[in-house]
């Protein structure tokens, strides 16, 4: 009979909505499950440890990359579950006239409209690493714009609440997203390719835990795609019961 699998995800709501579908499949052919969440970092760590069986997910090549190399060897990729990929995003109630591009926050007239404060999530998420690349890069902390990290609750809350209120705000943000199955969020122009690109969030298990897994539940794994709207909806509806 299936045993148990040790399977983690990074401590964000969405990773949490895609590992709750790869976690069906396994309990579906006999596994119990053992969850567990952590920042990126400590996640990985703890998969080259072996504290975890099975990672969903890490989005490669640009954002994870340097957290899963060191123990490439060690693990299997079984599939892509969507591709992901990072924006500064604003309300789509800013006229794109205005604001098409990061360098238009340098430009009239969001020079007198838009907050200064981006507030992003954890230090070791991509988009963090990302974002502080471009506030150097277009030297937007000369007009006082600044990246700050945060809590989940810090970015998204203040994006709602700046919603809410028709104010003009930057999020450092990404696809798939619960925000993006509420709100009309408008990605601006990068053209210097700091945000990453396209990422492809992989399924991957440690190859000491292969034999350990079901392989009718590995065939099934195998096949999976959720694809982003549908991780931005499970987001949401996950969400909406907490």
């Amino acid at each position: 009979m299936p045993g148990t699998l040790k399977v983690g995800h990074i401590d964000l709501s969405f990773h949490d909505a895609s590992a709750r579908e790869v976690e069906a499949i396994l309990a579906r052919h006999g596994h119990v499950i053992e969850r567990s969440a952590a920042p990126h970092e400590e996640m990985f760590r703890r998969l080259g440890r072996g504290e975890v069986d099975v990672l969903v997910s890490a989005w490669l090549p640009a954002s994870h990359e340097t957290y899963l190399a060191p123990m490439a060897a060690e693990v299997s990729r079984i599939c892509v579950l969507y591709e992901p990929c990072c924006i500064w995003g604003v309300p789509d109630y800013v006229p794109e006239a205005d604001v098409a591009s990061v360098a238009d926050l340098l430009r009239e007239p969001a020079l007198t409209r838009m907050e200064r404060l981006i507030r992003g999530i954890n230090p070791g998420a991509g988009i963090s690493r990302f974002s502080k690349a471009i506030v150097e890069s277009y030297g937007l902390g000369a007009a006082g714009y600044h990246f700050e990290t945060g809590t989940e609750a810090e970015c998204f809350d203040r994006f709602e609440q700046a919603h809410a209120a028709g104010r003009w705000v930057v999020v450092p943000l990404w696809h798939p997203q619960y925000l993006h199955a509420r709100y009309r969020i408008r990605a601006l122009e990068e053209p210097r390719g700091l945000l990453g690109g396209a990422d492809e969030a992989t399924l991957v298990i440690r190859r000491d835990a292969m034999a350990r897994v079901a392989p009718a539940a590995l065939e099934e794994l195998s096949r999976l795609h959720l694809g982003n709207a549908r991780v931005s909806a499970l987001d949401d509806a996950l969400r909406q019961r907490r």
